[in-house]
């Protein structure tokens, strides 16, 4: 009896263990005054974004954008500009400087480029694999906005069968140690 029920024990735990790329993952926007895109990665997220503010779900898109952050001699803002300026949608495009190294400190910073704005609900859009971390934190840091968030997918980076290639695998499980992180210890100081 022993045996059977430690067997059904360790198959629930790799059953978890199997769904856990599904878990991290929350694909569910909502109508927003704003949709803000986080910083990080910079094709997949601006691209759903731009995708949700066609299909309507809000009328403006913030870009937090790092200011310290410089590439081949142009900073991470000047290029971001040049981005926007290239789109038919430039006018509902904005950028927030951030300085912030964690989705924490990013979420005070743009909070104050939303408040300068006077949005109230804001659609995020980040990588999938962060969609609930980014959640969590933002709903618990910035309590006075009404958060949704929408998954950006980039194959190269994650997918739920995060098992089937290394780079998934490292993504997901990275994200565990960050989304623990934040429960057990960064959302309580």
């Amino acid at each position: 009896m022993r045996g059977i029920r430690v067997l059904i024990l360790a198959l629930l735990v790799l059953w978890a263990i199997s769904e856990s790329g599904k878990f991290l993952v929350v694909d569910d926007p909502q109508q927003a005054d704003a949709i803000l895109v986080l910083a990080g990665e910079t094709e997949s997220r601006p691209a759903r974004a731009l995708e949700l503010l066609q299909r309507g779900y809000a009328s403006r898109i913030i870009l937090d954008v790092p200011q310290n952050t410089r590439l081949f001699g142009a900073s991470a803002p000047q290029l971001a500009q040049t981005w926007i300026n290239a789109q038919p949608q430039a006018q509902a495009l904005n950028i927030c400087p951030i300085t912030g190294l964690s989705t924490k400190a990013e979420s005070f910073e743009s909070a104050a480029c939303l408040r300068r704005a006077r949005v109230h609900s804001v659609l995020l859009v980040t990588s999938d694999f962060h969609t609930l971390r980014a959640r969590s934190i933002y709903r618990k840091e910035q309590p006075e906005f009404a958060f949704s968030v929408a998954a950006a997918h980039d194959s190269e980076q994650f997918g739920v069968r995060w098992w089937r290639h290394r780079q998934w695998a490292k993504t997901n499980l990275d994200e565990w140690f960050r989304l623990l992180w934040w429960e057990s210890v960064d959302r309580w100081f």
